[in-house]
């Protein structure tokens, strides 16, 4: 390992932080326009189908070979209203999707089953879920850039964002990262000082940007888009999520884009002069131990292709491939930088 050269922890080794933004839909879709669903899971008479709870939304028709789940939409009810019940018996009335959606995500917000979700001091008794599939982002979703329009009867339409951009980046820290409300407007931005844009019914949400989730209180958004409620009461058949879709659906604008933080290590190799001008190819000398060729010993000349970084063992541990050959003798010297990215 005589051959091995230090790199110099000071100069020759940096460290660097970047956040690389890309859309989320799939093909780096900046907006998604169209919607899409299964008809196989879109069976709300079996108070245990999929399609009970959720409802996944496709950028294409499922059978193009393109089609993926981009997010999943849902309906929760803290008293379960709004869906079938699983069973009447005893003891198990009232226990159906709604509620369960509605504890799964107080529980994940909150830490527990007790909490109800509050915007703007208001308590609504139901909320609507947009979950964004995991496989659609890297790091998390960027602040700022979720940009959703609802569609109501006459052509009406509500925009909606998040507040990042207007609370400049300050956010409420809960069990599953960053909360920003959602509010009217765009591009982080909220249109007018007020939170609460209906008498009586609080903001219109929050937006958890690091587990990819967006919930909307049902009363505000019902009030702004009378075409979304959903039909409540116990033991009916459930219809908040596709509501909700229709919505989406029809006013046909969706911007999200995701985030990644990328960490690179540079190192500077620096090859002086007098270094790596000889080979160590043993094809270079014969069978009695002597250098094949005179003008590697008057005047070597080597070509550098790779480099190689070792750690304090000795154990190599990564390889960095040039993009050609670069040329080195006892004039040159060369600043080979070698960058890793995790």
């Amino acid at each position: 390992m005589a051959g091995l050269i230090p790199y110099n922890l000071d100069f020759d080794i940096v460290n660097d932080t970047q956040k690389v933004v890309t859309s989320t839909w799939s093909n780096n879709t900046n907006i998604l326009t169209t919607a899409h669903t299964s008809s196989t899971q879109a069976d709300f008479t079996n108070a245990t189908s999929s399609g009970a709870f959720f409802i996944n939304v496709y950028n294409e028709v499922i059978s193009s070979t393109s089609a993926a789940v981009q997010y999943s939409v849902a309906y929760g009810h803290k008293a379960g209203s709004g869906s079938l019940n699983f069973t009447n018996d005893t003891g198990a009335k009232g226990n159906s999707s709604t509620k369960c959606i509605y504890n799964q995500y107080r529980q994940l917000v909150y830490g527990d089953e007790g909490s109800n979700f509050q915007f703007n001091d208001y308590t609504p008794d139901d909320i609507y879920v947009i979950n964004v599939n995991r496989a659609r982002y890297k790091h998390n979703l960027k602040p700022s850039t979720f940009d959703l329009q609802l569609s109501g009867s006459g052509g009406f339409k509500l925009e909606l964002t998040d507040d990042s951009i207007t609370k400049t980046g300050s956010s409420v820290a809960t069990n599953i990262g960053r909360q920003y409300n959602i509010v009217s407007g765009s591009s982080g931005t909220m249109l007018g000082s007020a939170l609460t844009q209906t008498a009586g019914s609080g903001s219109y949400g929050f937006f958890y940007p690091d587990a990819g989730i967006a919930i909307l209180n049902a009363r505000a958004i019902e009030q702004r888009v009378a075409t979304i409620n959903p039909a409540v009461g116990d033991n009916v058949t459930p219809d908040g999520a596709q509501k909700l879709f229709n919505s989406i659906s029809g006013a046909g604008s969706f911007i999200l884009d995701s985030e990644e933080k990328i960490s690179s290590q540079y190192y500077f190799t620096r090859v002086k002069n007098y270094e790596f001008n000889y080979t160590t190819n043993p094809s270079f000398i014969n069978s009695e131990g002597n250098v094949r060729y005179d003008s590697m010993i008057d005047n070597p000349k080597t070509f550098i292709t790779t480099v190689g970084l070792y750690n304090a063992s000795g154990d190599l541990v990564a390889v960095a491939k040039l993009s050609q050959p670069v040329a080195k003798d006892f004039t040159k010297e060369a600043l080979i930088r070698v960058k890793l990215d995790y």
